[in-house]
C-alpha cells in the first residue's frame, strides 16, 4: 500500500514542476509583452522563439504558451509561412477598442463614484490642472500620461478588480499605436480637459450612477470621433 508520505512527495514534485513551468511562461510573456508595448518589437516583426527561449533560459514550450496568451490579447498574430508576428492596430481595431472602452470606463467610473472622498476629488483636480499647464507648452506626451493617471486614479476606488484589469489591458494594447506614430489629438485635448472638469463636478455633486456612466462613456466616444476626423487636425 502506498504511504501518505509518498503521495505527498509526488504531489509536491508535480506542484514544483508545474510552478516552474508556469514561472517560465510568465517570464517569457512579460519579456515579449513589455517589448511590444515599449515599441522595441514593432508591428510586423517576427517573434523568434529560439531567441526568446535562450533569453529566458527555457524550452520552446513556455515561450509558445506565452505567445498563445499574447495572441488572445491581440498583440500577436500568426502569419502563414512566417509564424508569430507583432500585430499592428489598424483603424478598425483601434475604433472597436475605443467603443468597448467607452462602455467599460463608463461603468467603472460609476462604480467608483460612491467611494471617492473629498481628498480624491482634490487629487483629480490637481491632475487636470497639470494637464492644462502642459497644454500651454504643447507637451502632449505629458498630457497623455496625466490623462491616464486621471482615469486610473478614479478606478483605484473601483471595487471590481476584474473590470479594471480588462480596462488596463485594453489601454496597454492601444499603447502599441503610441509607438507607431499616434499622438494625442491637439484639437481634442482642450475639450478633454473640460470634460474632466465636468466628471469631477459630477463626482463632487454625487450625481446618479446613470448620469456619471453616460457622461464618462460619451467622454471616451468623443475621442473616437476625434480619431475619425483626425485628418482635419493635420
Amino acid at each position: 500500500m502506498i504511504s501518505f508520505a509518498i503521495i505527498y512527495l509526488f504531489i509536491y514534485i508535480m506542484y514544483m514542476i508545474t510552478n516552474k513551468k508556469l514561472n517560465k511562461r510568465q517570464y517569457a510573456y512579460q519579456v515579449i509583452r513589455s517589448r511590444i508595448l515599449e515599441g522595441v518589437y514593432v508591428p510586423g516583426q517576427r517573434i523568434v522563439i529560439d531567441q526568446i527561449a535562450k533569453e529566458v533560459n527555457s524550452s520552446h514550450i513556455p515561450v509558445r504558451e506565452a505567445i498563445h496568451q499574447l495572441e488572445s490579447e491581440q498583440l500577436i498574430e500568426y502569419e502563414p509561412n512566417i509564424g508569430a508576428i507583432v500585430k499592428g492596430i489598424n483603424d478598425s481595431l483601434y475604433m472597436d477598442t475605443l467603443q468597448v472602452l467607452a462602455l467599460l470606463e463608463g461603468y467603472a467610473t460609476a462604480l467608483s463614484a460612491p467611494h471617492i472622498n473629498q481628498s480624491g476629488i482634490q487629487k483629480l483636480t490637481e491632475i487636470n490642472e497639470k494637464m492644462s499647464e502642459h497644454l500651454q507648452n504643447y507637451e502632449l506626451d505629458k498630457i497623455a500620461e496625466l490623462n491616464r493617471a486621471f482615469h486610473f486614479f478614479i478606478y483605484s476606488y473601483c471595487p471590481n478588480e476584474l473590470l479594471i484589469t480588462n480596462i488596463k489591458e485594453m489601454w496597454e494594447r492601444l499603447d502599441v499605436v503610441r509607438h507607431t506614430g499616434f499622438r494625442f489629438f491637439p484639437k481634442r485635448t482642450p475639450h478633454s480637459i473640460e470634460e474632466h472638469n465636468t466628471i469631477i463636478q459630477y463626482l463632487s455633486d454625487n450625481k446618479s450612477a446613470d448620469e456619471i456612466e453616460r457622461y464618462t462613456r460619451n467622454h471616451k466616444l468623443n475621442t473616437l470621433e476625434a480619431f475619425k476626423h483626425r485628418n482635419d487636425e493635420r
